[in-house]
């Protein structure tokens, strides 16, 4: 049974705290913040950097831009993970709205007053809306493509779009701050994929996630195929600790990455040594990643990109899914 956060907390207050924890961040950071700080948001507003140790002079832009505006706050984020940096800059807020920022993403100057608006009508405990993708070279460009595409992410709102209503999870994320807390926060084991687990907490305890497309963050995409294929492998072996932690969390669309390497490979090994007749499934899937990279494509060079790219998101989510080992996260009780 789902419950409305306007009824256990209250209408939310005017009153939004922007968190981001930051890594390395040195070449969007300042955009980042910049575009918070340019918000038409007419409530009040604080800023708060939770800032991890970091090699390219981020620290240096951070204190840069604290010194600039009083609404910018930073903290330290020793360890550098994600999930502690965000749990030490929630513990360091002082409204009832806790937004959540990364330091290469972007937002709209109407973010902030669309997102208060969505939390205030939806009496959700979190709302989000789109990752929109966006490269400069041409190899980002295709990254990006296939990252708001069906045919290389699956059909998860946040990724392609759609209508606006309650979902699993959301990109980045409004939260209530009470809500947020009353959870637990954020699972410091978690090294990826500790917005979905903590999105799943929320409604189990009764509150709802919502989607709105008019949310949409300028997100940069990995650079090299390097850090697209860690990436993914990340997304997929943490995608699986979730799946053993909240039994009954997985769907199609998680396992299709797995089933994908394991029907191609056990296709070609069994094809190349008993038959070509067995290579059939390993082909169907070629077919199906040339035509996708045909649709994704808006240029010639993304095209001669895109096989790439897809197979490399595919195959490196369902790798890293089908290794996962059980040790990354040890079963013990979530802290309060």
């Amino acid at each position: 049974m789902t419950t409305s956060a306007n009824e256990l907390f209250g209408s939310p207050k005017r009153e939004i705290s922007v968190i981001l924890p930051v890594l390395n961040e040195a070449k969007y950071l300042e955009s980042a913040v910049n575009a918070i700080v340019a918000s038409d948001f007419d409530g009040e507003l604080e800023v708060i950097l939770a800032i991890g140790p970091s090699q390219d002079g981020t620290e240096d832009i951070a204190k840069k831009l604290a010194s600039s505006d009083s609404r910018i706050v930073i903290v330290a984020n020793p360890t550098g993970r994600t999930a502690a940096g965000l749990n030490i800059a929630v513990a360091a807020a002082h409204f009832s709205i806790i937004l959540r920022v990364d330091g290469h993403s972007q937002i709209p100057n109407n973010y902030l007053s669309l997102a208060f608006e969505t939390l205030e009508k939806t009496g959700a405990v979190n709302v989000g809306g789109v990752m929109a993708a966006v490269g400069h070279s041409i190899f980002e460009r295709a990254v990006a493509g296939a990252m708001r595409s069906p045919f290389g992410v699956g059909t998860s709102r946040f990724h392609t779009g759609g209508s606006a209503g309650a979902v699993d999870t959301v990109y980045l994320g409004v939260f209530r701050r009470e809500a947020l807390i009353a959870a637990g926060g954020f699972d410091e084991r978690f090294t990826r994929a500790q917005d979905w687990e903590l999105n799943f907490r929320l409604r189990a305890a009764g509150g709802v996630v919502y989607f709105d497309p008019r949310l949409i963050v300028t997100y940069r995409p990995r650079s090299t195929i390097k850090a697209l294929a860690k990436q993914y492998f990340e997304y997929g072996r943490w995608r699986r600790v979730v799946s053993r932690r909240h039994e009954g969390t997985i769907n199609y669309r998680y396992l299709a990455p797995p089933f994908t390497v394991l029907a191609t490979l056990t296709s070609l090994v069994i094809g190349l040594n008993f038959g070509t007749i067995f290579l059939i499934p390993a082909l169907i899937y070629g077919l199906f990643i040339f035509v996708a990279s045909i649709k994704i494509s808006k240029s010639v060079g993304e095209l001669l990109a895109m096989p790439l790219i897809l197979l490399t998101m595919h195959f490196m989510w369902g790798t890293g899914f089908l290794t996962s080992p059980k040790s990354l996260v040890p079963e013990v009780a979530l802290s309060p």
